[in-house]
C-alpha cells in the first residue's frame, strides 16, 4: 500500500476532522450554493442509507457555524463562490442533531437516548449558563436541556427551546440540522411503540420548524418522505428533495467522473469496470450515481490486495427486511414474474407512493415497491409512462441481495419436505438420473428462473448452482465443497458422500436458448478436461460419479458418466 497518498474516508462522517486529517474528499460543498440560492425555510433530504448524507450536514454545520475553521474548505468549490463566503460563512449559531442511534427496545428508553443526543448538542453551548443577554430563568430552562433524564414536555420543545436561547444571546437566527430523522420512528415501528413516537416527534418539529421565529433555516435528512399526517402535520414550510427530483440530485452519491478520478489517485483504473458494474447503477433526479460507502470500501481492499473481487459492502451495514418480505410476498403466483423479470436485468412499471408511513409499509405488496424504490434497492431506468416509473435493480450488489434472499427462502422450502431431499440425495447416490432429473425439476419449480437477458452467462449459472448446493446443504453426512468466486462464476462441485468408497462431482452449465442436450455434453467435458476427479481420488475415493447437469428456466437435465 501506497502511504503518500490521502487515507481513505471509510465511515468518515466528521467534515472538519476529514478536511484536516487530509483524507480524500469528493467535493460535496456546490450544496451549500445551492442551499443558499434555492432552498426552502424547512428542507428534507431523502437518500438511501450510505450516501453521504451525515458527512452532507456536518459539512453545512462546518460552514455555517460561528467560530468555525474557514481554512478547511480552502480549495474547494465553496470557494470560489466568494460572496456567498462572506455573507453566510461562519455567521449562525448551528444546532445539529443526529436521531440515527434513538432505538430503543422501549419508549422510555428512546426517549432518554433522544434527550441524550439533545443534552450533548445543547452542553456544546455552555455559555449560555451565564449568557448577559438571557433573563435568570432562560438560563435555567438552559441548564434543563443538559439534563439526559429530561421530561417528555421538556424532550419536546428542547430544539425549540435551544434555538430562541441561541437567537437571543447572538442575536442571529439559527439553522436547525436534524439527521437521520425517521430512525425513532422506524425503530419505534418495529418495537411496538409507534403511536408514542410519532406523537412526540410531531410535537417536537411543530415547535422546532414550524413555529420558529427563531429559525433562519432547517435541513433535514433521512431515507423515506414519511407522511405529513405522521409527522408533518401542518408543516406549509416544508422543501421535500426526492431521489425522484432533479434538485441537489449530485450531492449525495459519486457521480461516474468522480469515480474515475478516485480510482485513478490510488492507482486503481484497471477496476472503474467492475466498480461500476457492482456499485453504479442509482438514478436520483437526473444524475446516475454510485453509492459512496461501497466504492470507498472497495478501492480499501483492492488496495490491501488486487486479486480481491468485489463485495456487498452496503448488505453488510445493515438489514434487508425489505427485500425479504418483498421476495415473500412475490413468491407465489403471476408476481413471480416480475421478480424473475428484476433478477434477469429487466424494468418493472409501478406506480410509487412516495408519503408513506412506517406503519403502512407492509400493507400492500404496492407499498413494499415503493418502499424498495426509495430506500435504493430499486431504482428508475427509462421515462415514466404516466405516474409509473420503470423500476430496476441497480447493479450487481444489490442484485446479490435478492439473491441472497431468494436462496434463503428456498432452503427453508427444502427442509421442509425430508422425504424429498432424502429422496434426492439418495437418487444422485445411485446413478439414478432419471429421479435426480424429476426432482431437481420439482425443486426448481419452488423458485424462480433465470431468463435470457443481458445478465452475464455465468452468474445465470451461479443460480442455478446456488439452488443445488441449497438442497445438498441438508445433508448433514455429506462433505460439500464449491469452487465458488463471488461475481465471476462458479466451478465444480464436489461430494464426498457417508460411504468413503463412493464421491460425487456436479457440473451445472446454463442451457443458452434452452438447449439442455447441448449444456449437458458441455458440462460432463468440464469435468473431463478440467480433471476435477483427482481431487476425489486423491482423498481415497475410488468411485466417482460424474454428473453433467443444464438447466434452462425450469427445467433441467442430467447425465451421468461413472
Amino acid at each position: 500500500m501506497d502511504f503518500t497518498k490521502k487515507a481513505l474516508p471509510i465511515g468518515t462522517e466528521d467534515f472538519e476532522k476529514l478536511r484536516k486529517k487530509n483524507y480524500y474528499y469528493v467535493d460535496k460543498t456546490g450544496l451549500i450554493a445551492e442551499l443558499l440560492r434555492g432552498s426552502g425555510e424547512v428542507n428534507l433530504f431523502t437518500r438511501p442509507r450510505r450516501f453521504g448524507k451525515s458527512l452532507n450536514m456536518s459539512m453545512l454545520k462546518c460552514f455555517f457555524e460561528i467560530g468555525g475553521d474557514p481554512s478547511i474548505f480552502e480549495g474547494l468549490e465553496i470557494a470560489q463562490e466568494t460572496e456567498l463566503c462572506r455573507t453566510h460563512m461562519g455567521k449562525y449559531p448551528v444546532v445539529s442533531v443526529s436521531l440515527k442511534d434513538v432505538e430503543g427496545r422501549d419508549f422510555r428508553l428512546a426517549c432518554r437516548l433522544a434527550a441524550t443526543r439533545i443534552s450533548a448538542e445543547a452542553s456544546r453551548f455552555d455559555f449560555l449558563r451565564s449568557s448577559p443577554g438571557l433573563s435568570e430563568d432562560e438560563r435555567e430552562l438552559y441548564i434543563s436541556l443538559l439534563r439526559r433524564d429530561m421530561d417528555q414536555e421538556t424532550l419536546s420543545s428542547s430544539l425549540w427551546d435551544l434555538c430562541r436561547l441561541l437567537e437571543k444571546h447572538y442575536g442571529q437566527k439559527v439553522i436547525l440540522l436534524i439527521d437521520e430523522y425517521d430512525v425513532p420512528v422506524q425503530k419505534a415501528f418495529y418495537n411496538g411503540y409507534y403511536d408514542e413516537m410519532v406523537q412526540l416527534i410531531r410535537s417536537m418539529f411543530s415547535q422546532a420548524l414550524k413555529t420558529n421565529s427563531s429559525l433562519a433555516f432547517a435541513v433535514l435528512t433521512g431515507c423515506l418522505r414519511v407522511s405529513k399526517e405522521s409527522i408533518f402535520t401542518g408543516m406549509n414550510n416544508l422543501k421535500v428533495f426526492s431521489i425522484a427530483d432533479a434538485g441537489f440530485d449530485e450531492y449525495f452519491g459519486f457521480t461516474d467522473e468522480e469515480v474515475r478520478e478516485f480510482m485513478e489517485y490510488y492507482g486503481l483504473t484497471d477496476f472503474h469496470g467492475k466498480a461500476r458494474e457492482w456499485y453504479d447503477g442509482y438514478r436520483f433526479g437526473r444524475s446516475d450515481v454510485y453509492c459512496p460507502w461501497d466504492v470507498v470500501n472497495y478501492c480499501y481492499d483492492l488496495r490491501i490486495d488486487p486479486n480481491v473481487l468485489p463485495g456487498n459492502y452496503w448488505a453488510n451495514s445493515s438489514g434487508n427486511d425489505a427485500v425479504q418480505e418483498f421476495v415473500k410476498r412475490l413468491e407465489a403466483g403471476a408476481a413471480t414474474r416480475e421478480l424473475e423479470a428484476l433478477v434477469a436485468g429487466d424494468a418493472v412499471r409501478k406506480e410509487i407512493r412516495q408519503e408513506l408511513t412506517y406503519r403502512e409499509m407492509y400493507d400492500s405488496i404496492d407499498h413494499i415497491w415503493s418502499l424498495l424504490y426509495m430506500t435504493g434497492y430499486l431504482t428508475k431506468r427509462g421515462e415514466a409512462e404516466g405516474k409509473k416509473l420503470p423500476l430496476v435493480i441497480p447493479n450487481m450488489e444489490i442484485r446479490d441481495i435478492f439473491t441472497t434472499q431468494i436462496m434463503d427462502l428456498f432452503r427453508e422450502h427444502v427442509a421442509d419436505d425430508g422425504v424429498m431431499l432424502r429422496e434426492f440425495c439418495g437418487a444422485l447416490k445411485d446413478g439414478d438420473t432419471q429421479k435426480t432429473e424429476e426432482l431437481l425439476g420439482k425443486y426448481l419449480k419452488k423458485t424462480i428462473s433465470i431468463r435470457d437477458t443481458f445478465i452475464r452467462h455465468s452468474l445465470r449459472e451461479n443460480f442455478y448452482h446456488g439452488i443445488l448446493l441449497g438442497i445438498l446443504s441438508f445433508k448433514g453426512n455429506w462433505y460439500v465443497t464449491s469452487n465458488y468466486e463471488t461475481g465471476d462464476g462458479y466451478g465444480d462441485i464436489l461430494v464426498e458422500t457417508e460411504d468413503e468408497d463412493i464421491g460425487i462431482v456436479i457440473e451445472v452449465k446454463y442451457a443458452h436458448n434452452g438447449d439442455l442436450e447441448k449444456g449437458v455434453e458441455m458440462a460432463l467435458k468440464q469435468i473431463e478436461d478440467s480433471c476435477y476427479v483427482q481431487k476425489l481420488h486423491d482423498s481415497g475415493i475410488r468411485t466417482v460419479l460424474k454428473y453433467g447437469i443444464a438447466c434452462y428456466r425450469k427445467q433441467c437435465r442430467v447425465a451421468l458418466v461413472r
